[in-house]
């Protein structure tokens, strides 16, 4: 039995201030579940319309009917899965290897996207402007699939954390010089901007090398998305 405390915990975790408040944060669907279940991440609770599954995971699972899970979801149709897991302890950057910045990315499935996309070619650290969504909002953390667990995202003043690295700066702009030519270093920070505006006037100050995926097609599109254009980066800079 779900207590109306209960819900009105996990219902108020949606909004980012009661996340900080509370060290929570909610994840919906069986598989990016079962993979927090298998990380570091802390496991609160989690809830389910799936007597077998409750049954299988009794330590830390409850049954809970449908009407209920809906009024802990997010999702206009929820999945029969819900998880609450305790946010994780900020950890150190790694200066060794590749990092992504982003700078004030405000969509949620970007971000989400772009976390997956660090998991996938490698990137053990995202670091984000303060700004920046956060990755704890449930469409961030439903859009990473699982990958939150692999990445490292670190929210910080991103000016200083510039000024402070050794590492070369790399950043994504429209007038940079082509990527396809470019020689990428074994280590550096690649710097993308936000959807509307592109990487801020601050940031760009300390950017030492600008780069830019080619156009080859109608000159009507206006950019890529920045999701897919990080995408399309990494993939050049593990071709090396």
């Amino acid at each position: 039995m779900v207590g109306k405390s209960q819900i009105k915990l996990i219902k108020s975790l949606q909004l980012k201030k009661n996340r900080n408040l509370h060290q929570l944060f909610v994840v919906e669907g069986l598989k990016t579940i079962q993979e927090l279940l298998k990380s570091s991440f802390e496991v609160y609770s989690v809830f389910s319309t799936d007597d077998h599954f409750v049954e299988e995971n009794s330590a830390f699972s409850a049954l809970i009917s449908s009407v209920d899970l809906k009024k802990m979801s997010s999702l206009n149709t929820p999945n029969g899965y819900l998880g609450v897991f305790k946010m994780s302890q900020k950890k150190a950057i790694h200066d060794n290897a590749w990092v992504v910045a982003v700078d004030t990315i405000q969509d949620p499935g970007n971000l989400g996207t772009i976390i997956r996309l660090c998991d996938w070619f490698g990137i053990k650290d995202l670091v984000c402007s303060s700004d920046t969504v956060d990755c704890y909002n449930p469409k961030v953390i439903q859009a990473t699939m699982g990958s939150i667990t692999r990445v490292n995202v670190t929210y910080l003043n991103l000016i200083d954390f510039l000024e402070e690295t050794g590492l070369p700066i790399y950043g994504a702009f429209m007038d940079g010089e082509t990527v396809y030519t470019s020689q990428m270093p074994v280590k550096g920070i690649l710097v993308m901007g936000n959807e509307a505006n592109g990487v801020s006037a601050e940031v760009e100050k300390l950017v030492q090398k600008r780069i830019a995926i080619p156009q080859f097609g109608a000159q009507t599109a206006e950019s890529l998305n920045v999701a897919t254009a990080t995408a399309i980066l990494l993939n050049e800079i593990r071709r090396g």
